[in-house]
């Protein structure tokens, strides 16, 4: 993160407050959705003050994530730093806010999504994941977090959710799904000069990633960032694969519980259904907004291939 972009987030902490007439009470909500909810805003692009889809400043991100299921926590870093109670880092439980100094105060934050990640809405990157160990940058500027009342902490600490936290041993990254998918097209992928602001030549995919840009099955952010070691959801990959393998909707709708007529990716959802590659999870939903696992990627592109 460059010095120039600190005064102006420092600034837009300062200016706002928070949305008066909102409960700060909901119906316990779990880490998961918390997290999904924020997955679906990935690559939306940072804005000084922003609190839209346009653009999210940190602390606008992180009120928007926890609106979606119900929570007010304020709008400024400070708002949200007193909304909850104070957690070591070392007990940190997934969906616990985690806050940063980066200009002499408490002045960023984001999500923590397990496994010494956080989800976050930087200047450099937008909304992206980020380690809070990071020795380059947030290892040093690391300064505490809170835990949200509603944000249930028996859920959390079920295994079956540690694992919903982003875990690139269970989970596949960005980075991961371009190598499958050049991989299972037989790419070239011998031009390692990716048209990023993310991706050295010498990074680990950089090829691969290179070459679905150019064909392209896979895109960037609104930045430039391709994110290679972000998650990507299973709305995502359904858009991914239909592009990738050339699909066609072969009729009829099938209806997903999580996937409304005017979702983003209702149809690339719509076209892997009509070709038998997904018949969505057994409680009647896609997981739209859920991680893609490697297991799932894996079926995904073997029946794509066949198709």
């Amino acid at each position: 993160m460059k010095k120039k972009w600190l005064l102006p987030v420092f600034a837009a902490f300062m200016i706002f407050s928070a949305t008066p007439g909102e409960s700060d009470t909901a119906e316990a909500a779990t880490p998961s959705q918390l997290i999904q909810n924020g997955n679906k805003y990935l690559g939306i692009p940072y804005r000084w003050g922003g609190t839209t889809t346009s653009g999210f400043d940190c602390s606008g991100f992180t009120r928007q994530v926890f609106r979606d299921v119900g929570i007010d926590i304020g709008r400024t870093t400070w708002d949200q730093y007193a909304r909850g109670a104070k957690v070591s880092k070392s007990n940190l439980q997934a969906g616990d806010l985690v806050f940063f100094n980066t200009a002499g105060s408490l002045t960023h934050v984001g999500i923590y999504t397990g496994n010494g990640q956080f989800i976050n809405s930087s200047t450099s990157k937008g909304v992206s994941y980020a380690s809070i160990n990071d020795p380059y940058y947030w290892g040093a500027r690391y300064q505490g977090a809170v835990r949200i009342s509603g944000i249930n902490p028996v859920e959390a600490a079920k295994p079956e959710v540690n694992a919903s936290s982003f875990d690139n041993t269970v989970y596949a990254n960005r980075g991961q799904v371009a190598y499958e998918i050049a991989t299972a097209l037989g790419l070239d992928t011998s031009d390692k000069i990716a048209d990023f602001n993310d991706v050295k030549h010498t990074d680990e995919y950089a090829g691969e990633i290179e070459a679905v840009r150019k064909l392209g099955i896979f895109g960037g952010d609104r930045n430039g960032n391709f994110n290679p070691a972000s998650p990507i959801t299973r709305g995502q990959l359904s858009k991914v694969l239909v592009t990738a393998f050339g699909l066609q909707h072969q009729g009829g709708e099938t209806s997903f519980t999580d996937v409304a007529a005017d979702n983003q990716f209702n149809e690339f959802i719509q076209i892997l259904a009509s070709n038998e590659i997904t018949t969505g999870k057994i409680d009647g939903s896609f997981g739209v907004g859920e991680n893609v696992k490697h297991t799932q990627l894996d079926a995904f592109i073997e029946r794509s291939i066949i198709k």
